[in-house]
């Protein structure tokens, strides 16, 4: 059965008493519930984490940037290459980790409301490829990053598992599902603004640091 054809049977009136026994095996005593707790903290966990990367990226933001713009001022065009060059390093980091952090928050979001409403098809399964996809994009910018959202990740993976044996349903998640790539389009998007509002730029020969224009 595709995520589609699923989702419309979810709504359906025939489906209702499938809803309810989902909703009640989240809220019963079977483990899906303290799992889905503990995939939330994991995940608020590693948006501080995220914040706190970011509050470093920016100071060292802060530091190249003076050093890119007194190397401009002064006419030194291999300094100011050498330092626009590590700027611009910093800020695809920044963007990488914005991004990244916009897309967790938005499935830990859902996650936190899936034991009330038993939506696993629509909200576990985009989580997934959310995950995986972030955990990818970190790489580079936070290597560290990947152990724990792999773990999260696992752990996501289990609860379907679970939830399809008690419900003798099988329950199909592409990574690349359409709500996963619509989530970190959005976060992608988010991101590009809020950079493109908050950035700087190198002022040109002869102008102060701090002027804008």
């Amino acid at each position: 059965m595709s995520n589609s054809k699923f989702e419309k049977g979810w709504k359906s009136e025939e489906k209702e008493p499938f809803g309810k026994m989902v909703r009640e095996t989240v809220r019963g005593p079977q483990p899906m519930r303290p799992q889905i707790q503990k995939a939330t903290q994991q995940l608020s966990s590693e948006i501080t984490r995220l914040d706190q990367a970011m509050g470093r990226l920016k100071q060292r933001e802060g530091s190249i940037f003076k050093k890119t713009v007194t190397a401009v001022q002064a006419h030194d065009q291999e300094s100011s290459k050498a330092y626009s060059n590590e700027l611009a390093e910093v800020r695809k980091m920044e963007k990488i980790v914005t991004q990244s952090r916009i897309a967790l928050e938005q499935i830990n979001t859902r996650l936190q409301t899936v034991t009330e409403i038993g939506d696993f098809a629509s909200t576990i399964a985009p989580a997934i490829g959310v995950i995986k996809n972030v955990r990818a994009t970190l790489g580079e910018a936070m290597p560290d990053a990947q152990g724990t959202l792999g773990e999260i990740g696992a752990q996501l993976n289990s609860i379907m598992v679970d939830v399809g044996q008690i419900t003798g349903t099988t329950f199909y998640q592409a990574e690349n599902s359409e709500e996963a790539n619509r989530i970190l389009a959005e976060a992608s998007a988010v991101a590009e603004k809020r950079m493109a509002d908050s950035l700087p730029e190198v002022p040109s020969t002869g102008q102060s640091i701090y002027t804008s224009e």
